[in-house]
């Protein structure tokens, strides 16, 4: 009778360490961090800055994109952020100490030309502020699809040429 009842509570112990084991050796996902968003968060840039939310919103044929983003400089002092594409030249922008700069929200965001990336893909950025090296980043490329991304389309394009006033005076009279 003690044997049983020493098995049972050996089998009562394994079941409940079994049922339980497997939180000793599983991540939490609580504790996986991840871009709750359509973009990507850049804190690895070797610099003061971080990148927020970072995404490209293009047009149709990919040609032309729009850098969306929330860059936050928790230091005291003033920091700029270069912004680089392959073959594009570099966009910067400086963001005071102690605050936040959001493109595409607070300020327009940054026009990229050349892009040669369709909407659906990632294009590779790589971000450098203060002293650091940087850190290049695959970014998603949206489109104006979702409601809230449709007015960070660009729509005009480059080197459009400034419209030409015309003589609009009356014809002179015919004989």
């Amino acid at each position: 009778m003690k044997s049983r009842l020493v098995a049972s509570a050996a089998l009562s112990a394994l079941v409940v360490l079994g049922a339980t084991g497997c939180t000793f050796i599983s991540p939490q996902a609580t504790k996986i961090e991840y871009s709750p968003s359509d973009g990507v968060n850049v804190s690895d840039t070797d610099g003061p800055l971080e990148v927020r939310n970072a995404f490209v919103v293009a047009n149709e044929d990919g040609s032309v994109g729009n850098f969306v983003a929330a860059i936050v400089n928790p230091t005291d002092d003033s920091a700029t952020l270069t912004i680089t594409v392959a073959g594009i030249d570099p966009l910067t922008i400086t963001v005071k100490g102690n605050d936040s700069v959001s493109l595409g929200a607070d300020e327009a965001p940054l026009r990229i030309d050349d892009l040669d990336h369709k909407p659906g893909s990632t294009v590779e950025i790589h971000f450098q502020s203060g002293d650091g090296s940087g850190t290049k980043t695959q970014v998603p490329v949206l489109d104006g699809t979702l409601p809230y991304y449709a007015d960070l389309v660009p729509t005009e394009m480059r080197n459009t040429p400034e419209p030409t006033p015309t003589d609009t005076a009356a014809p002179a009279p015919t004989n």
